[in-house]
């Protein structure tokens, strides 16, 4: 039937439109393993390989992606598959593999009617040395994304002089989904873009505050990205919204997080740890900081911000208090990326659990999140009369 619709489909395409990835299918074992993927017409693409871990990453133009996600489940020399919208013009396909593996055919060719296009992409063992050159010598056109990406970034709508201004950061996006709940697998991505963009409307309705989105829409941003997003319009505040899953299913409630160099305990610091592999699954070749950066950038942190950062998180629980479940211990500390902007203060919040049942039903409901909003917005107030007060 799906084949039948193709050429309609097909003619039906304008200039700009994505292409459409309609059918996916997988074979092979953990020495050689073969990718199809079915388009309505031809896709134009590029291939990067990126190390530790090792990881193959496919770009494209924008590409709707069509086929259930079981029809490219990860199989053979592949351990985990992720595929989905960079920004408007871009999606990306990132091929997470067991070890050094190179594609010994990467190509384009018409299907049998003539109807569409496959892309067939057969991966092979190699050795680590060849990895490492394939790595060494490829040519790799976006280091500079960062800065390119933020300059399209809106300043804040009629900011004026003296405007308490706020960066809200919906977690996750694009290729990078997040969790999945365990019931109506909805993606962490669409949880915290609604809560976010409720809570940016709920502030900009107060005087005196403006606040904005680092992300406005399903695209991917990278936590250096976010980070810059938020210090080039001068914001006061960044609160990252995220909605997490824990293998202890019967957990539930809101957590503030702060940053540290050290973590509080155990979950935080695991936490901690997933977020900041956000760069790696979106197939970001992240360069690592000397570590002497690193510790600078924690130590200003901690001198300049930190004292903010923690007024903040006390002021959005005790917001919550008899108003929102909270885990045990509620405001805790590890290594996060995103929250490391050396003159902002920040905070990222656990709305809830997608793990556990309970939290994933109030996740999705519209008055459970306008209530949250309502309360986050009295904690900002309080947070920003405090520091006019002490002349901030």
């Amino acid at each position: 039937m799906a084949a039948s619709l193709l050429p309609v489909v097909a003619n039906s395409v304008e200039a700009g439109d994505p292409l459409l990835a309609y059918g996916a299918r997988i074979v092979g074992d953990d020495a050689r393993t073969r990718i199809v993927i079915d388009f309505d017409r031809e896709p134009r693409f590029s291939v990067h390989y990126i190390a530790n871990p090792e990881r193959i990453v496919v770009d494209l133009p924008a590409t709707a992606f069509g086929f259930p996600a079981k029809d490219l489940a990860a199989r053979g020399l592949f351990k985990d598959i992720r595929y989905g919208k960079m920004d408007e013009e871009s999606a990306r396909i990132v091929l997470t593999t067991t070890g050094p593996v190179k594609l010994a055919l990467a190509k384009v060719q018409a299907d049998e009617a003539g109807k569409g296009h496959r892309l067939v992409l057969d991966a092979e063992m190699i050795d680590k040395r060849a990895f490492a050159e394939l790595v060494k010598t490829q040519s790799w056109s976006d280091r500079t994304e960062a800065a390119q990406t933020t300059s399209a970034i809106p300043a804040p709508e009629k900011a004026a002089p003296g405007d308490f201004v706020i960066a809200v950061d919906a977690g996750h996006g694009g290729i990078d989904t997040g969790a999945i709940g365990v019931d109506t697998k909805t993606e962490e991505k669409q949880v915290t873009l609604a809560f976010a963009k409720a809570l940016t409307d709920r502030l900009n309705k107060e005087p005196g505050i403006k606040a904005f989105l680092t992300r406005e829409d399903d695209e991917f941003l990278s936590l250096s990205q976010r980070v810059l997003i938020a210090r080039q319009n001068h914001a006061g505040l960044f609160i990252s919204l995220h909605a997490d899953t824990l293998k202890q299913k019967d957990i539930r409630g809101a957590t503030v997080y702060t940053i540290s160099d050290k973590a509080s305990d155990k979950l935080a610091a695991d936490l901690a740890e997933r977020e900041n592999l956000s760069d790696q699954i979106a197939g970001k070749e992240t360069v690592a900081e000397p570590p002497e950066v690193a510790d600078i950038l924690l130590d200003l942190t901690r001198r300049e911000t930190q004292a903010f950062s923690i007024s903040l998180a006390e002021s959005v629980l005790n917001s919550f208090k008899d108003q929102v479940g909270t885990i045990n211990n509620p405001h805790r500390h590890a290594g996060f990326r995103v929250l490391q902007a050396p003159d902002v203060p920040s905070i990222l919040l656990e709305i809830g659990f997608l793990s556990n049942a309970e939290d994933e039903k109030l996740l999705l409901d519209e008055a459970w999140r306008g209530k949250i909003v309502g309360l986050l917005t009295d904690a900002v107030k309080r947070y920003r009369a405090a520091v006019m007060a002490n002349g901030g």
